[in-house]
């Protein structure tokens, strides 16, 4: 599917007048730095300027090209199909008017005409397709930056919402596939791509339901043994499987058969869309943890509230060696807690947070660090977030600075290495076990 998300060649076919779907796809391949060959399909001909680039608009196409991004009536699409699909490898069917309003018999002579000539379909009713790395964004939802990240969605809005949201994370992507109605192509082809794809490093799939429960768990089990498989299901309730019915189509069924499949294939569920940003945050970082965590802080509140939420995820408080803690008390001040959570009180500054880093990482009963930094007003979150940087440790470091403004400037250090920041003692323990289960 490599003429999907790194194309050489793509048509465009639609209105092209400001503020339609195919002028706003063209808007967003041009503007996202596409340097392969865009081809503009409109019987009424024309032209059209995007960017500061003029395109001259053709009645038809007549030269082959990799991929077309179709943005036509519903009713058109089948013949459009058939018209040019000895030009084409693959088309994303943006288009809505089918089987998610009882139009089965357009949906199935669409799906007819693409096989005749040997041509994939992504959709219908989709949002389209982002190849990041390949500079293509052949849809109307908002750019991302590039990264290791593959999203693949079968719903538009929520993907859209989802990229936007990435963004705000700092979550960098390989790619974004919306599959709509999923005719053809569907989540099972995307999960094998992607799990292939080597410059994805994680897949997060939003799913309502699917159709084919034996070639799912297939595909699932086969990615998830290369990389981290990191699942959103919607439809769980009975209303919420209603609904994704009229959505799209799909059979939700039962969530208890989702849920052993999932856990079978070893993905990684999550409940809500903040947890999926924050689990794709944590693979970004690291392949895996083990379940032996030792947790640092300047407060003690916050240190309970991770080791609460850790030992209810099921993961185990480290017993520190007599090493470790006897090294700890060589330097600590007497007032400071060595048992684990440790305790570096209020005015911890840059050296006791990367001396006690450094001596609790050698500790051989401890698996992975949670760093937390609530920093007093007279201690610059930057001087911290430094100490974490500068730490030697060879183990997964899971850091939590809160909140807001007083360690924007910290957080924003530590994402400039790479480490990414979970606001929350919960949300990091969250993190930890998530890749534990790894």
């Amino acid at each position: 599917m490599d003429f999907f998300f790194y194309p050489k060649s793509v048509a465009v076919f639609g209105s092209f007048k400001v503020g339609a779907i195919a002028y706003e796809i063209l808007r967003n391949i041009v503007e996202g730095g596409f340097d392969g060959k865009i081809v503009l399909v409109n019987p009424k001909g024309g032209t059209v300027e995007v960017a500061g680039k003029a395109f001259e608009i053709r009645p038809k196409l007549e030269e082959p090209v990799d991929t077309a991004i179709i943005a036509i009536p519903a009713k058109f699409v089948p013949s459009l199909i058939d018209e040019i699909g000895e030009l084409i490898k693959g088309a994303v069917v943006i288009s809505a008017g089918f089987s998610e309003v009882g139009n089965v018999e357009l949906e199935r002579e669409l799906v007819e005409k693409a096989r005749k000539h040997g041509v994939r379909i992504i959709g219908p009713n989709c949002a389209g397709i982002f190849g990041v790395h390949g500079k293509f964004f052949g849809s109307f939802e908002v750019r991302v930056n590039p990264g290791g990240l593959a999203l693949i969605s079968q719903s538009g809005a929520f993907g859209g919402a989802a990229l936007a949201m990435g963004n705000d994370e700092g979550i960098g992507f390989s790619a974004f596939v919306s599959y709509g109605n999923a005719a053809d192509l569907n989540e099972s082809d995307f999960l094998r791509y992607f799990a292939d794809d080597e410059n994805t490093k994680a897949i997060a799939l939003y799913i309502e339901g699917v159709r084919d429960g034996r070639r799912f768990m297939e595909a699932l089990r086969y990615a998830a043994s290369k990389k981290p498989v990191i699942i959103l299901k919607a439809g769980k309730s009975k209303s919420g499987a209603r609904a994704a019915a009229s959505h799209t189509g799909s059979l939700a069924g039962s969530y208890e058969i989702y849920r052993a499949a999932f856990k079978q294939a070893g993905a990684i569920e999550v409940e809500e869309m903040e947890e999926l940003f924050d689990a794709a945050k944590a693979f970004e970082m690291y392949e895996k943890a083990g379940r032996r965590v030792a947790v640092i802080t300047n407060s003690g509140g916050p240190g309970v509230l991770a080791t609460d939420k850790l030992e209810s995820l099921g993961l185990e408080i480290a017993q520190l060696s007599d090493e470790t803690v006897e090294e700890l008390h060589s330097f600590l001040p007497p007032q400071c807690s060595v048992k684990n959570p440790i305790d570096l009180i209020a005015d911890a500054d840059y050296e006791r947070y990367k001396k006690t880093i450094e001596i609790v990482c050698r500790d051989g009963n401890v698996d992975a660090l949670l760093v937390i930094c609530v920093p007093p007003i007279f201690i610059p979150s930057e001087e911290i977030a430094k100490a974490v940087i500068d730490a030697e440790c060879d183990k997964p470091v899971i850091v939590n600075f809160m909140a807001g403004e007083l360690v924007r400037d910290g957080v924003k250090l530590l994402e400039g290495s790479g480490i990414k920041n979970f606001p929350t003692p919960e949300r990091a323990a969250k993190a930890l076990a998530w890749l534990s289960r790894r």
